[in-house]
């Protein structure tokens, strides 16, 4: 278990990841913006994809750990056995993330990190991954999932 951060070392957080993001905005092509909620000491990094036009992941940072997540695509319509099994078998290569079932059983990528692990690098790695496992799985999911809309049965 991770020892809770203290108010100051909460603080010291909130300004790596404020950092971090600005620094995004400035030097990253695939950050379109970041918005800050101080109160919830969450942001949301709007991110342009390719098979997935754009999407925000969700980085909350809390006593112990830092949450952060993604929507990725609302719940299959068909094939939900295949669906599920193309999002599982994937969550077997994930380092620090993976597929869950969420709200309305739409599909999100979600993981966390212990605060004490939190820099600069743990942050380029979590988009990272959050990017191309979004790039790789998106298109594949759904056209699974949604398979009379591409013709599909």
């Amino acid at each position: 278990m991770h020892d809770a951060a203290t108010p100051e070392g909460l603080e010291r957080l909130s300004g790596l990841i404020q950092d971090w993001v600005d620094a995004q905005l400035l030097d990253n092509p695939v950050v379109a913006a970041v918005d800050h909620d101080p109160a919830e000491r969450r942001w949301y990094v709007r991110v342009l994809g390719e098979d997935k036009d754009t999407y925000t992941v969700w980085f909350t940072l809390g006593q112990r750990t830092l949450q952060y997540e993604t929507f990725v695509m609302p719940a299959a319509e068909e094939n939900h056995a295949a669906f599920f099994e193309h999002l599982l078998r994937r969550n077997q290569k994930l380092y620090g993330l993976a597929f869950c079932v969420g709200a309305e059983d739409a599909v999100f990528l979600t993981g966390q990190l212990g605060n004490d692990a939190l820099d600069h690098d743990e942050l380029d790695r979590i988009l990272g991954t959050i990017y191309a496992t979004v790039e790789l799985c998106f298109r594949a999911a759904l056209r699974i999932g949604f398979a009379s809309r591409f013709g599909g049965h």
